[in-house]
């Protein structure tokens, strides 16, 4: 669609600010197109959220109009808008957001919360799966007294996490491994928000998930419980006494986690609800 328009004496007319969005939300098929299409184009122009409302005549130059259809186009495509910006939002953080990681959920912020107000001050913490750092990261930013260190066996996600540490000056180690393989001594807390979705549930899942989120970072086996029963195992090898561990789980994966760990020896074993009353994060103490 040419989006160019002339006067009467052919002068060319640029789309302003108002009208790009307002064409550009009419294209978007999503539930979220108001957002998405302010998102974009804040992108594409370098603003804020305010300028959209404060300066509606602000006309594009021909490069920002193309560039900004052409975002609409990719989006349209099913591309989730945080790997077409290449940045997201998480816990008041804005985290730099590709294709090696999984897109950080408000629901995680769950998990956050639960860290920064019940680790110990001072205490030792691992986060597995760090996947873009967002935990690790956030919880170091809100708890600067806390030793953080996170993992992932992906070498494409920790150079995306360790971007993210560095663009927010915060001091978390990051470590290649494939769970506690490269993993040395031992922590007062451990955290994850590891692979939980069932095989067979994948291809049922939108196709901005399954299409361009990475497959590793979804499925958690045939049952979802794959990364859960080597995390009850192993942790207990590397947590201190009456440390505790915390994970954040799917919907439907309270009891079978609970059981898990009550298997492996874990005491204080909770269930915490997020914000639309389903299960979350699980939580528990391994005594010593």
């Amino acid at each position: 669609m040419n989006t160019m328009r002339y006067s009467r004496d052919w002068g060319l007319i640029r789309m302003t600010y108002r009208e790009a969005y307002d064409e550009g939300r009419k294209r978007i098929v999503s539930d979220e197109a108001d957002i998405e299409c302010a998102i974009i184009l804040e992108y594409v122009m370098g603003t804020d959220r305010n300028d959209l409302f404060a300066h509606p005549e602000r006309e594009l130059i021909k490069e920002e109009e193309e560039k900004f259809f052409s975002l609409i186009n990719r989006r349209n495509s099913g591309e989730p808008v945080q790997y077409i910006t290449g940045k997201t939002f998480f816990y008041g953080l804005e985290f730099l957001c590709d294709n090696a990681v999984l897109i950080p959920r408000f629901d995680t912020e769950v998990l956050v919360e639960e860290i920064i107000k019940n680790a110990p001050k001072d205490a030792k913490l691992l986060d597995l799966c760090t996947g873009s750092g967002c935990i690790a990261l956030s919880v170091k930013h809100e708890r600067n007294d806390l030793c953080v260190f996170a993992s992932d066996i992906s070498k494409a996600a920790l150079a995306t996490a360790k971007k993210n540490k560095e663009n927010l000056s915060l001091d978390v180690t990051f470590i290649e491994s494939d769970m506690f393989e490269n993993i040395e001594g031992r922590f007062d807390v451990i955290v994850s928000n590891p692979p939980y979705i069932p095989k067979e549930v994948i291809e049922g899942l939108d196709e901005k998930v399954k299409k361009y989120e990475p497959y590793n970072a979804l499925c958690g086996g045939e049952d979802g419980l794959n990364y859960y029963r080597i995390i009850a195992d192993k942790a207990k090898g590397y947590l201190n006494a009456d440390a505790s561990l915390m994970m954040e789980i799917g919907f439907d994966q309270g009891e079978s986690v609970s059981s898990l760990l009550r298997e492996n020896g874990y005491t204080e074993i909770k269930v915490i609800k997020d914000l639309n009353g389903l299960d979350r994060v699980v939580t528990a103490v391994l005594k010593g």
